[in-house]
């Protein structure tokens, strides 16, 4: 591929973005050329060598648009704030028109800080998904992640219950006492960590009628980032012995986030991956796949094919546990990605920057399965 054919000459760069991916940065850049742009992702190691550089796809001037399954005219949305401890987090509540009794969701991220509509790139797949089911007639609750507006919280040794689990329980509080909705139809969609975790509410939690799990990793943390490691490895083409030494070097420290109990040499706040290490023994002593075996509510699992952050093999750990289970259905689709929207291949983050709205089948999919008795 010749840019310089293509473009003309290159006038400047700036980073514009960066994105810690597992033990990469993935920085994207922002080439002007004299006649066009295109972006760049650049990966870098620890220790800030270049591992691999893609092209981005074409920067869209499309903006996010909102979906065409998302009809205005049949909800409304309005502001209001959920939370715990006197530190409330801002909240849409998306209440569909001319319907009683409905179903509530309630919308739980996966890592890092988040926005309420999960903005990652130009997309906003839970503005998407809040819109498409208002559209159906389902109700629900988006809030801003506490690690996103509060992060001086997350200064001192944390877990999954502070970072996610709380505010989770508070936002299905919300949801129960909204007005026209059913209080005994309540579901939490957890998406990708917030799927790992949704069984925990659903068992914690006698509010929640049933639960989605999407893109939900069913093995540990420090699995899944090691998968991500060597597909970025793989997708790099770098072969070198000097790259393969950094995923080699990558892999132990992943490894060190396997903890199962602090020590002396391990204290709660030691860090692994930038996350305490009391976060890593919570969530390694978790097992999402037993607790949703146990549950007798209703749970769908989905996942898809062109997700490069959760595989398939996940999927498959779920459906060997709960196929055999009347309250659950799973349902595997080839052509989405991390982000729940159509793609052609798996790629990498460059993906995101690109703005594809959540499938509609899958809203369908859940509107017809909420509804179900």
């Amino acid at each position: 591929f010749d840019i310089g054919n293509k473009y003309g000459k290159a006038e400047s760069f700036d980073a514009i973005q960066s994105k810690a991916q597992g033990q990469f940065f993935a920085v994207t850049v922002e080439g002007k050329f004299a006649n066009g742009m295109q972006n760049f992702i650049l990966g870098f190691n620890k220790a800030q060598k270049i591992v691999g550089i893609f092209l981005a796809p074409a920067k869209s001037n499309v903006a996010y648009a909102k979906p065409v399954y998302a009809d205005t005219n049949l909800y409304s949305e309005k502001q209001v704030y959920v939370g715990v401890a006197g530190k409330q987090l801002a909240a849409i509540v998306t209440t569909p028109k001319n319907v009683k009794n409905f179903p509530m969701v309630v919308f739980v991220h996966g890592s890092g800080p988040s926005d309420m509509d999960e903005t990652i790139g130009a997309n906003k797949p839970f503005k998407d998904l809040a819109g498409g089911l208002a559209s159906k007639g389902i109700g629900s609750v988006r809030y801003v992640k506490r690690t996103l507006v509060y992060p001086n919280e997350f200064s001192k040794p944390y877990t999954v219950k502070e970072e996610v689990l709380d505010d989770a329980a508070a936002a299905i509080t919300a949801a129960k006492a909204v007005v026209g909705a059913n209080p005994k139809s309540i579901y939490v969609f957890g998406h990708s960590l917030g799927g790992m975790l949704a069984p925990k509410l659903a068992a914690t939690s006698p509010d929640v009628t049933g639960i989605i799990l999407a893109a939900a990793p069913a093995r540990k943390l420090s699995d899944i980032i090691a998968e991500q490691n060597k597909y970025m490895f793989d997708l790099s083409k770098d072969t070198t012995a000097e790259n393969k030494k950094y995923l080699d070097d990558a892999i132990v420290q992943i490894n060190k986030s396997r903890i199962t109990q602090l020590g002396t040499t391990i204290k709660p706040d030691s860090s692994i991956l930038g996350l305490p290490a009391k976060y890593w023994v919570d969530l390694n002593t978790y097992n999402q796949v037993n607790i949703a075996k146990s549950l007798t509510k209703k749970i769908y699992v989905l996942q898809g094919g062109n997700d490069f952050q959760v595989s398939k093999t996940d999927f498959d750990l779920w459906n060997s546990a709960l196929s055999k289970k009347k309250n659950v259905t799973l349902k595997y689709y080839p052509d989405l990605n991390h982000l729940l929207s159509p793609q052609t291949e798996k790629g990498s983050m460059g993906q995101y920057q690109t703005p594809v709205n959540v499938a509609e089948g899958l809203v369908n999919d859940l509107a017809v399965w909420i509804k179900a008795k």
